[in-house]
């Protein structure tokens, strides 16, 4: 299978859980191959065609997904050949056992429901979990063998929600977009799920480059969710993760206008509903039509058509309500109970209503191909589409795209991704059978200059953005997100500027050495105290302050009793507090300017409120400075409740000498003018330096970078905005910066030569 791979220089290789066409076994054990009619199929097909018929010539595409069945060894390879000579597919092949826990399991049992708000219904099995990730594994290997080096992945739908992650894990490099076709849940939904499931989704999912959601409302409930349990936080969508950006984006999916459109003016209708069509006579026809699913809120309807008949005994005998119901490729046992329910439904209203002349519900249990289903939109002058939860319901835009004469009205339910643009439907709460009841009413009355300006209004905005203009977008998109890491990484140390970097310092003779503490020598902790330097820490300052040429400086926000505990036996100078205090190697510490700490009893009250309002937060008092820390609390939260008191302390603290700073996940107080910058003046005036190097990762740090000399070596731990002249990834990039200072200079290129110091063009 591995010579798919490169066959092209670059193709675009769609992912998903099924392929347009479902293979099945004949009678005579033959494999048959039969198109798969609506889905993500059809909602990609204007796509494709865009990439055969594109301008500067025919695009290569590749459809990776299951054939819809389980096939037979000997048939396999059959399978395979046809699939890729056929339809540009390659299959993934799955066993009956695979697809029950996967597929019928985990997907349809877990996921679905619980991604549209029915706990209720939702399994938490960790078998079904186990294959659920067994089988994106699946999928990630078939990739693997089919995936060039130039390629493209487009992964769609919660089937694969891990998928991304586990090819970024083999292929660093690769281009890979995620499409999700579901709503994406609010935070209190989705942590019902177990955490360790929970985390590997979210961290699945943030292997991709860019991930699409059909609304805002999706996307902002993704974002809280990965902030609240991995703690990533966004700035426009977009997530700093491994030296990658991460973007999300909102790609409401559209339909082929033009196709149904078109269709809609010269579709003969099937006798069945000529006949339907004559027996109804002058009778309106709502029409409803949705897969046999809890989600799609069909009983409602029912229930709300049967309210609006009690209400309106003047329409008995001049409406119809066409329910049509499509089969579920679904196997889940609330569907059957759902049926019966609806049937029954069904069976009330006509009993209590009907008369040998009128069938107030005329029901129907099948699906529709294209052209009947064209025909019955355009003959049903009012559409009820009420989904209880939907990603987006496309049912709703093909409805309008077949109003030909733009006439007819649509009712929509709010809880639809699509009435974030359908904006000119009637627009209802599902749950709202009464309200369900008064739209009907005003659909039936409307005039037909009202139908015609808001079907123009809608039938324009579907027309410009189809579904080959929503693939395409997705696809720009993807290709622009790419090109965005030079905003957050384009400071990012090179192999080639550290080899040069390393090498100056070997050449020079007097050196000023300044470190920053937490976040650069050691990671941060929801406890401060349990960040210990460890001994490979101690070790390699110790040999660089061993070195007479070098003048060492820890200059951190701690304490002096802190940096006395850990680093007095070295050779170090030390600030404290930021600069309130300095301790120059071999001396006493001392204050840098008189400052006082008169202010405190006035602001640390508030700092205890909060403390008492956030659990997991907590005060860290100083000789001059008080913080804010809400590191152990709930981030988003948290974020706000920090936002709120930075601006409460400012006007507290207008008339006092004191600077309020948002750092990393705290909000510190301390005396104005101390800070540092002026913490390091007394090392940077101190005669001439032919090597001058500070690295820090926050604001404070800043400071300090904004006074340091133009010929000074600057880095910064982390992305973003930036004085310093290089930025690293993480505390680890800087220790093995630091570590290869230690190396002697005739030993520095044979030990990181290979490693991250390799100079450009070497071999491995």
């Amino acid at each position: 299978m591995s010579h798919i791979a490169g066959l092209h220089d670059k193709r675009t290789i769609i992912v998903s859980n099924r392929l347009p066409f479902t293979v099945r076994e004949g009678s005579s054990g033959a494999p048959e191959f039969i198109p798969c009619l609506g889905g993500l199929a059809t909602g990609l097909s204007p796509y494709l065609e865009s990439l055969r018929d594109h301008p500067d010539g025919s695009r290569e595409y590749l459809w990776v997904g299951w054939p819809g069945s389980t096939i037979r060894e000997e048939n396999k390879e059959e399978v395979q050949s046809r699939a890729l000579s056929e339809f540009n597919a390659f299959p993934v092949f799955l066993s009956t056992q695979e697809i029950e826990k996967f597929y019928q399991g985990f997907c349809n049992k877990t996921i679905w429901p619980l991604f549209h708000y029915f706990p209720v219904y939702t399994s938490y099995e960790e078998e079904q979990w186990a294959h659920y990730v067994a089988v994106n594994r699946v999928f990630c290997k078939t990739l693997l063998e089919v995936l060039g080096p130039e390629d493209t992945l487009w992964i769609h739908d919660y089937h694969l929600m891990i998928l991304p992650g586990m090819v970024r894990e083999h292929r660093p490099s690769a281009t890979i977009g995620y499409f999700l076709h579901i709503p994406f849940p609010n935070y209190e939904i989705f942590r019902l799920l177990p955490r360790k499931w929970g985390r590997q989704i979210l961290e699945g999912l943030l292997g991709a480059d860019l991930i699409g959601f059909h609304t805002n409302d999706y996307r902002q409930d993704f974002l809280r969710c990965v902030l609240r349990i991995l703690g990533l936080d966004s700035s426009m969508g977009e997530i700093l993760i491994g030296g990658r950006v991460v973007k999300s984006e909102t790609f409401p999916m559209g339909i082929d206008f033009a196709k149904y459109h078109d269709r809609a003016s010269g579709v003969t209708a099937p006798q069945e509903w000529i006949e339907l069509h004559e027996q109804l006579k002058e009778a309106k026809v709502i029409l409803s039509i949705d897969r046999l699913d809890y989600t799609k809120g069909i009983a409602n309807r029912l229930e709300a058509f049967q309210m609006f008949l009690e209400a309106n005994p003047q329409w008995h005998g001049m409406v119809v309500l066409l329910m049509i119901v499509v089969p579920s490729q679904i196997d889940v046992e609330h569907h059957g109970m759902m049926k019966s329910r609806v049937e029954r439904l069904v069976d009330e209203i006509n009993g209590k209503f009907g008369d040998p002349g009128w069938t107030p519900v005329i029901y129907t249990f099948r699906a529709l191909t294209f052209d009947p289903l064209v025909a019955v939109y355009s003959a049903s002058p009012i559409a009820l589409i009420t989904p209880l939860r939907d990603g987006m319901n496309l049912i709703a835009k093909q409805y309008i795209a077949a109003r030909t004469d733009k006439t007819g009205v649509l009712i929509l339910s709010e809880m639809a991704g699509a009435a974030k643009e359908l904006l000119e439907a009637i627009i209802v709460n599902p749950n709202n059978l009464r309200g369900i009841a008064e739209a009907l009413l005003e659909a039936l009355e409307m005039p037909q200059a009202e139908q015609i300006r808001r079907n123009t209004v809608m039938q324009e905005r579907l027309q410009r953005y189809d579904a080959a203009q929503w693939a395409a977008d997705f696809m720009e998109e993807l290709e622009n997100t790419r090109q965005t890491g030079d905003k957050y990484f384009g400071k990012l140390i090179s192999p080639n500027d550290r080899r040069l970097f390393i090498e100056n310092y070997h050449r020079s003779s007097r050196r000023l050495i300044m470190l920053d503490y937490d976040g650069t020598l050691v990671p941060f902790s929801v406890n401060p105290q349990a960040v210990i330097p460890g001994q490979s820490l101690i070790t390699i300052l110790s040999d660089l302050a061993g070195d007479p040429r070098n003048e060492i400086v820890i200059i951190s926000g701690r304490m002096k009793n802190f940096l006395d505990q850990w680093f007095s036996n070295l050779r170090v100078s030390l600030v404290a507090e930021n600069g309130a205090w300095v301790k120059e190697q071999g001396r006493e510490w001392k204050m840098m300017a008189p400052v006082t700490d008169q202010w405190k009893p006035k602001l640390k009250p508030l700092l205890n409120r909060y403390v008492n309002r956030m659990a997991g937060s907590f005060i860290e008092e100083k000789d001059f400075a008080l913080v804010w820390h809400y590191r152990g609390a709930e981030l988003e939260p948290g974020r706000l409740a920090a936002q709120e008191l930075k601006d409460h302390l400012l006007s507290l603290a207008a008339n006092l000498d004191v600077c309020v700073l948002e750092g990393d996940k705290n909000v510190e107080i301390r005396v104005a003018g101390v800070n540092k910058a002026s913490g390091s003046l007394p090392f940077l005036s101190r005669g001439f330096h032919d090597f001058v190097f500070f690295v820090g990762d926050n604001a404070t740090d800043e400071e300090l970078f904004a006074v340091l000399p133009a010929t000074a070596y600057s880095i910064r731990v982390g992305s973003g905005a930036t004085r310093a002249e290089h930025t690293v990834l993480d505390v680890q990039d800087v220790i093995e910066l630091l570590g290869g200072m230690v190396v002697p200079r005739d030993l520095f290129s044979r030990k990181f030569n290979g490693q991250f110091l390799k100079p450009p063009g070497t071999g491995p």
